[in-house]
């Protein structure tokens, strides 16, 4: 079902929620196959640099654990290779299910009702460390309908808390504005202090307390905090799951809210990137028109009423809504002219 926009005349598919532009006004952004060779580019510079940065250490480890092995067989006659390799594979096991061994017992922990809602909320905010995971088929099929209904609940929330921040943004520079009446600086301020706030208390923050509760270093903890609020969660590092520390009970619950607030945040600054690019996108296309509508003139090859019409395509600006008769029909630009032609 479509409806046309009383805004520049433009179509908005309630179905697949795109605003639909009239075929004569379509703007070419930058063409899939440029994209796409620039996604595999960029994918290889990452895949490169990766091999080059953490090759050499896995190759080295890989050395030192074959050497242990070598040296404990050497050193303790009676124990044969298969058993041992099935004795290192159940303790690999079983520290994937969270129990690991101290002394003469095993730690648990892991799922009770904090690490499970730990495990819930890394579900629905599709982070999924891989660290834990169920390992039953009761648990895996209620993790399945979980998942099916709280991503899309997930989804919803994070959009109302990013607008809930931008309303309070807008707020905050509607009031700089009536204080300083400069409406361009007084939004640049708060766009500045917005994303200075968010930087100290979802990423430059948070790594001094997990320094202080989880035993890691302000570098790891900072590479974590990103690596989750990116909803990369790769795995390797995880609050609340270190067998020798202690924690609070209320530790993973302020992980979680910081969770969700944080993934907030950063959407709106993905955003805001990808807002960007997209507009340096139309910025070189309209160039580029501009460029071809002074040759066409030039050369006399086309009406100059394409030319004035190419001009109103690259100009944002002009937002006027039509009137109330235009609002309800449709009518292609180019169908226009012809139409008075004949």
């Amino acid at each position: 079902m479509c409806i046309v926009s009383p805004v520049r005349n433009r179509k908005f598919d309630f179905i697949t929620g795109i605003l639909l532009q009239p075929r004569g006004q379509q703007r070419r952004h930058w063409g899939a196959p440029t994209l796409l060779v620039a996604y595999v580019g960029y994918v290889g510079l990452g895949a490169g640099a990766l091999q080059a940065l953490e090759r050499p250490a896995e190759v080295q480890a890989a050395r030192h654990l074959l050497q242990q092995h070598w040296e404990l067989l050497a050193n303790h006659t009676c124990l044969q290779g298969p058993g041992l390799q099935r004795l290192i594979e159940g303790i690999i096991q079983a520290y994937k299910s969270g129990i690991t061994i101290q002394g003469n017992t095993t730690s648990l922990g892991r799922w009770d009702f904090s690490g499970s809602f730990f495990l819930s909320i890394s579900a629905i905010t599709t982070i999924g460390y891989g660290n834990l995971s169920p390992s039953t088929a009761a648990g895996r099929i209620f993790c399945i309908l979980f998942a099916l209904f709280g991503i899309p609940l997930n989804l919803v929330v994070l959009n109302k808390i990013g607008q809930l921040m931008l309303l309070g943004v807008q707020h905050c520079a509607r009031c700089l504005e009536e204080v300083f009446h400069r409406q361009k600086k007084a939004s640049l301020l708060i766009k500045t202090c917005a994303l200075v706030t968010g930087l100290l208390l979802f990423l430059l923050l948070p790594p001094l307390l997990f320094s202080d509760k989880g035993g890691w270093s302000y570098e790891e903890g900072f590479y974590y905090s990103f690596i989750t609020l990116s909803t990369i969660g790769f795995g390797d590092y995880v609050v609340g799951m270190n067998p020798d520390h202690t924690y609070p009970g209320w530790y993973k619950n302020v992980i979680s809210l910081w969770i969700l607030f944080g993934m907030a945040w950063l959407a709106l600054v993905i955003k805001f990137c990808i807002n960007f690019l997209e507009s340096s996108s139309d910025f070189c296309q309209c160039n580029k028109k501009s460029t071809e509508m002074a040759e066409d003139l030039m050369d006399g090859n086309k009406n100059s009423m394409t030319g004035l019409h190419n001009v109103e395509i690259c100009n944002d600006k002009d937002t006027k809504p039509k009137g109330p008769d235009e609002s309800h029909t449709y009518t292609a630009p180019t169908e226009a002219l012809q139409g008075r032609r004949s």
